[in-house]
């Protein structure tokens, strides 16, 4: 035998990985996986965080340049089913964020709808085209995407929307019966009760810089909330609508905030409106006269639900949103639309001096209230929420 041949023979073999070694270095990984997972979901829930706080920071600067220009805040006014015929003041008319368009980079948008129209129903089908628009500005990343649509042909579908005009510590969005939050649905002369009639009513004072005594950078002019699963069969709280219905008690005043007697009163509805959340995912017909689950499905229309909100609870409560109406139907009816997010802890305000703050799920209610007032005489301090 050759030295060569001796020196290749004699060469030591290759060693792979025995199953030992192989599965120490899974376990390894798996346990580097584990500690990095938390680290990178909580610096995308940051980035998502900040993108959400940049949104409501636009439609602060938006409000501030329409005050400037108008010298009122844009309220929900009423619109026509179709020219000389007659008005609507609940559904049909247009969001005060819609108003906000050519002041949040929508201009071409804003010069295409009609606004002298109702956005849906009787003579609205020239702005029916428009309402499917998604603006990235209105949706937090942090929430889903709504997944229904906005009209019974089921073809445009819900654009979402997770910012609301804040109507206050007040059950009701019209102005004339809620004089404590920034928005809400004005009354105009030319109304009367809902026609073109000689039964003429005055319409509410526009709201300016001067009568938010309380001061810009004390008042919520828009708040955050989740957008609703579609999903009627599940209860999700508190982005959820109860409709079952939860009547508001009698005698008990329909703006906050609330104290003593009062306070209590306040609870217990509160309460039975939580005991009866349950029940509305078992009703038999059209689950969603019973378990509304479009919290935010649109930016188009001036109502709870959908672009205006209140300030009742902290965000993410363990009480659902709840009408309060007898009658079973949709949103234009007084009740709960508050305040929730994905974001840990609580949720994004944006207040009328257009500043954003991070409102905690811990503050009190009566810091809530004194926050959603624009006249309410409080004094409040940036520690307490």
């Amino acid at each position: 035998m050759s030295r060569r041949f001796e020196r290749i023979h004699s060469r030591p073999g290759r060693r792979g990985f025995t199953l030992i070694e192989l599965l120490v270095v899974i376990a390894i990984i798996a346990v580097l996986i584990s500690l990095l997972l938390p680290a990178v979901q909580s610096a995308r829930e940051a980035a998502r965080r900040a993108q959400c706080t940049n949104n409501m920071k636009q439609l602060g600067l938006a409000l501030h340049n329409y005050l400037s220009s108008t010298g009122a805040v844009p309220h929900v006014y009423p619109r026509w089913f179709f020219p000389g015929g007659s008005y609507t003041f609940t559904w049909g008319c247009w969001s005060p964020q819609s108003q906000l368009f050519p002041y949040l980079e929508q201009t071409s948008l804003y010069n295409a709808i009609n606004f002298n129209l109702t956005n849906r129903y009787n003579g609205s089908a020239a702005n029916m085209s428009f309402l499917g628009t998604r603006i990235n500005s209105f949706l937090c990343p942090s929430s889903p995407l709504p997944k229904g649509t906005i009209a019974c042909n089921n073809l445009i579908k819900s654009p979402g929307n997770n910012y609301f005009a804040s109507v206050g510590p007040s059950i009701d969005w019209q102005s004339y019966a809620n004089p404590t939050g920034l928005f809400g649905s004005d009354l105009d002369p030319r109304m009367g009760t809902g026609t073109t009639t000689s039964s003429w009513i005055q319409p509410t004072a526009p709201i300016g810089i001067a009568d938010i005594s309380d001061g810009t950078s004390n008042t919520i002019a828009f708040g955050e909330w989740r957008t609703g699963d579609f999903n009627c069969g599940v209860l999700s709280v508190p982005q959820d609508v109860v409709n079952a219905p939860t009547p508001w008690p009698s005698g008990l005043s329909t703006n906050g905030p609330w104290s003593g007697a009062a306070l209590t009163t306040f609870m217990g509805w509160l309460n039975t409106c939580a005991s009866t959340a349950p029940s509305t995912i078992t009703h038999g017909g059209s689950n969603w006269e019973y378990n509304m689950s479009y919290l935010g499905i649109s930016w188009d229309q001036g109502m709870f639900g959908y672009t205006l909100g209140n300030t009742m609870l902290a965000p993410n409560p363990n009480f659902p949103n709840c009408r309060t109406c007898t009658w079973m139907g949709d949103w234009d009816c007084p009740g709960m639309f508050g305040l929730s997010s994905f974001h840990p802890g609580g949720g994004n305000i944006a207040m009328a001096d257009g500043s954003v703050r991070f409102l905690k799920s811990s503050t009190a209610m009566q810091i809530i209230w004194g926050l959603g007032t624009r006249a309410g005489g409080e004094v409040l301090s940036s520690d307490q929420y």
